[in-house]
């Protein structure tokens, strides 16, 4: 069997022979828009990016970068890219390189609604604008949500997606950033959208959400999510797990924060982990392992977890 059909398998939940270590047999291509710029400069919003050398990531939304300054009047200040005028040259190039027997081609979608949100009007108007100005945000982030579906179906055209790694944040360490009816009544219904245009195409739905959004996944599951990903241990993965396991597949759960990432941690308490999270999640499929977050680690931790997974991980099914 190769990487890609064990793949296949864990997603369907259909006797995979081996946890995969990461997504494994999977490209990742960028589309050509700038959500997040490299360098300190403007993304293909007009937000204002800044930079610090060696910071998680690089780059970090400058202070006062935001573009929309006047809610009421968010129509007039809002610039959404312009997917028809943008060259998919290089995409398309790319995806056509790929070994399809080989691997799946995943598509990466960054700044989903909320991010977005919260960069056109900055984080603190934004999350005020959630709770006081509801109607407004709804029409707001379905057009962004406008914006996210056209992009991914002229990613599909170019790239002939088979999976989609949509990112937006919904929580922190201790909760959603909003309440969870919130949530419901104004992302909920037009991230569905976005999903619904990913499944019209057969497209695998990979939602990135960093945070503990135990209180929505429920919604995230029914929307149709294939897989979640990062899966911090802020959550209880063990019971949803047990609740949703034949419904949705979970990659990560590693626990980055307080095992990869500790001081003075050991290469044995890595292995325990990776142990512990192999026996909570891969039962019946749909486990992918990996860390609950990408940040840099210590190479022979690294090295102590990827080691584990591949004895651990291909010796659980046996």
């Amino acid at each position: 069997m190769t990487s890609k059909e064990n793949l296949l398998r864990v997603l369907h939940h259909d006797n995979p022979d081996w946890v995969p270590n990461g997504m494994e047999s999977v490209t990742m291509i960028g589309s050509p828009v700038v959500e997040r710029p490299g360098f300190a400069g403007l993304d293909d919003f007009g937000v204002e990016w800044d930079y610090e050398e060696g910071a998680q990531g690089g780059t970090f939304p400058a202070a006062e970068g935001n573009t929309i300054s006047d809610l009421s009047g968010w129509r007039e200040q809002i610039t959404i890219p312009d997917i028809d005028v943008i060259d998919w040259t290089e995409v398309k190039e790319a995806s056509e390189a790929i070994d399809r027997k080989q691997s799946l081609v995943c598509g990466f979608v960054e700044m989903g609604l909320f991010e977005r949100t919260y960069l056109l009007l900055g984080m603190e108007d934004a999350l005020v604008a959630f709770l006081q100005e509801p109607q407004i945000l709804y029409d707001l982030v379905g057009a962004v949500a406008d914006y996210k579906i056209a992009l991914i179906e002229k990613f599909d055209d170019a790239a002939d997606l088979d999976i989609v790694w949509y990112g937006d944040d919904w929580g922190s360490q201790e909760n959603l950033f909003m309440p969870p009816d919130t949530w419901r009544e104004i992302i909920k219904p037009h991230t569905k959208r976005i999903y619904d245009s990913m499944k019209r195409r057969s497209i695998i739905v990979n939602q990135h959400s960093c945070g503990k959004i135990e209180s929505i996944f429920a919604d995230m599951v029914g929307m149709g999510a294939d897989i979640w990903n990062p899966c911090q241990p802020c959550n209880d993965l063990a019971d949803l797990k047990k609740e949703y396991g034949g419904m949705i597949s979970f990659c990560g759960g590693i626990d980055s924060q307080f095992v990869l990432d500790r001081p003075g941690v050991t290469t044995e308490e890595v292995r325990e982990e990776v142990r512990r999270r192999i026996n909570e999640m891969a039962a019946g499929g749909g486990y992918i392992a990996s860390p609950s977050h990408s940040v840099p680690f210590d190479k022979e931790l690294i090295d102590a977890m990827n080691d584990e997974i591949t004895i651990y991980g291909r010796g659980v099914y046996q």
